[in-house]
This record gives structure tokens, C-alpha cells and sequence, in this order.
């Protein structure tokens, strides 16, 4: 969920990558070679190594050059359904194009007194980055605005909780009304995101999926979706019982009831459905604003 978080705030940092058809130990591997091994190891095979190299996977691949643990009956269901929309696909990444770069020059200004915000406000620098996994179980690294204190990710668990002490000021206000989400743009300007699917998880859940689950990786990891949507108020709903180990909860209730609606998405996968997904989460955002402000007031 946007805005709640599997994430502390961490320093970026370029990741080493071995090269293609490498074993890392000096001996070659033919290209061929070296993509089957690495499928047969699923998804997430070597946690810590970046392997998004700037391709844009808006478009469905073959059933074949899928990787190997994607291949299965489950996976084929939403496959089959995704290769009847090749144009919807094909309008879904020009879109991604003409409204990530729209947006990104009408918020230059807005996102640059945010950046300088947070640098005044606490130690460490404006953005944040961390390893994500978006389609065919490639990792890339999720830009966002920097919420929480330098070096959160060694003072707390994963999961960011309602009132985190963690958070910092400037991070309390963007969370809420998800501006921390903006620099994203810069993730679907290059392909490794769109506006609208699957949330991006770490490598730590998606080695969690289902086979069915895995089927939200055959697009690009999303900035919203409907389940973003419905599940707003994640890190309150997972701080209700301090007692348990939020961890688990959000693995065996929150993820399956997420995913629910991500499969579902994709069976109704469509350019006019993501519009109105898109027209629902600035409704959304919108609302909560308006109470918010009411609230302010009656104080």
C-alpha cells in the first residue's frame, strides 16, 4: 500500500550486477545457459542484486520467454486473458510516456520545495531508494520522497506502522496524502513501473507468492491499484494489535486479501479500467483531504 509501507528510509546506492551469462566466479556461461539456470532459482534469486536494465516490459512477452517459475496453469488463466489486449497494452505504456512527463514538468517546482523540505528538516538525504520486484520477478529500485529517519531500516521492522516513531515530521504529512509517492514518476518514465497494477513488493514477500499470485508479475509493478485503493489505512489496520507480529499479519491476511483484488484486476485488465482506478485514488486522497481540513476545523 502506498504510503504505509514495507520500507524504511535508506541511502541509495548503485547495486553490482554480474554480468550476463557470468556464474560471478570467472567462468562463462552461455546467454542460454544462464537464463535457465537463474529461472529455475524463482524469483528473487539473489536478493541484493539488481537486474532491471531499463527495458519497459509494458508489452506481454511469449509464453515461452517467460521465466520458468511463471510457467504454470494458474500463471496461463491471466496470460491468455493479457494477450487478447495487445492494444490496450501498447496504449497503456503511451500513456505511461505522455502523462509521467506531463506531470513530472508541472511538479518540478512543487517536488523540489519538498526535496529541500526534508533535507532541512532531519539528517540524510530527500529521496529514498530501495530494491523492489516489478514484472517477471526483475528488481529495480522505487524512488520515493524520504519519510523517515537515516538509517530506519537498522532501528525497526519492515512494516511502517501508524504513528512510527520512525517517521519524521515532513514524512507524517507526505504519507498521508501520498505525495511521497511523486519521484515514482521517474520509475514509470522508464518503464519499471506504471501508473496503474500491483503494488511493487520487496523480494522478501514475492518469495511468499502463490503460483496464481505470481500472475501480477506479468505487468509492470504500479505507483495504484484498486487494492491500494481499499486498503488506505494499511498501517493502522496492521498497529491495532501491538502485541502481534505485524510481519505476519500483513503476510497471511493483508497480502492474500490484496492480491485478491490485483487478480481480479487483471481479469478485467483494460486502458479504461486503469482511468477510472487512477480517477478513484485522487478521489480518494481528495476526501481524505476534505475530512482532514473539517476536522482542523472543529478543533
Amino acid at each position: 500500500m502506498p504510503g504505509t509501507g514495507r520500507e524504511a528510509a535508506a541511502g541509495g546506492g548503485k547495486e553490482r550486477q554480474l554480468p550476463h551469462g557470468s556464474a560471478g566466479n570467472g567462468k562463462k556461461r552461455s546467454p542460454s545457459e544462464a537464463e535457465g539456470k537463474d529461472q529455475e532459482k524463482g524469483p528473487c534469486r539473489e536478493p541484493g542484486k539488481q537486474d532491471y536494465r531499463g527495458e519497459a516490459d509494458s508489452m506481454l512477452r511469449e509464453w515461452d520467454q517467460l521465466p520458468r517459475w511463471m510457467r504454470n496453469q494458474e500463471v496461463r488463466e491471466y496470460y491468455d486473458i493479457l494477450a487478447q489486449k495487445s492494444l490496450s497494452l501498447r496504449l497503456k505504456r503511451i500513456f505511461d510516456i505522455a502523462a509521467a512527463g506531463m506531470l513530472l514538468g508541472l511538479l518540478a517546482v512543487p517536488m523540489a520545495v519538498i526535496a529541500v523540505w526534508i533535507w532541512v528538516d532531519s539528517p540524510g538525504g530527500a529521496f529514498y531508494r530501495q530494491e523492489r520486484v516489478t514484472a517477471y520477478g526483475k528488481r529495480f529500485m522505487i524512488c520515493k520522497f524520504r519519510t523517515m529517519r537515516e538509517g530506519a531500516d537498522k532501528k525497526g521492522m519492515r512494516i511502517t506502522l501508524e504513528h512510527d516513531k520512525r517517521i519524521t515530521k515532513p514524512g507524517e504529512f507526505l504519507r498521508k496524502y501520498r505525495l511521497d509517492e511523486l519521484p515514482q514518476l521517474f520509475n514509470v518514465l522508464e518503464g519499471s513501473m506504471t501508473f496503474v497494477g500491483t503494488r511493487p513488493e520487496v523480494s522478501e514477500y514475492v518469495r511468499a507468492y502463490t503460483k496464481e499470485m505470481r500472475a501480477t508479475l506479468l505487468l509492470p509493478a504500479g505507483i495504484t491499484s484498486e487494492a491500494s485503493i481499499r486498503y488506505r489505512g494499511e498501517a493502522e489496520l496492521l498497529g491495532r494489535n501491538p502485541g502481534e507480529d505485524a510481519d505476519r499479519i500483513y503476510r497471511e491476511q493483508v497480502l492474500p486479501d490484496k492480491m485478491r483484488y490485483n487478480l481480479e484486476s487483471l481479469r478485467k485488465f483494460g486502458i479504461g479500467n486503469d482511468l477510472r482506478t487512477m480517477v478513484r485514488t485522487a478521489a480518494a486522497v481528495a476526501m481524505f483531504a476534505f475530512q482532514e481540513g473539517k476536522e482542523f476545523r472543529q478543533r
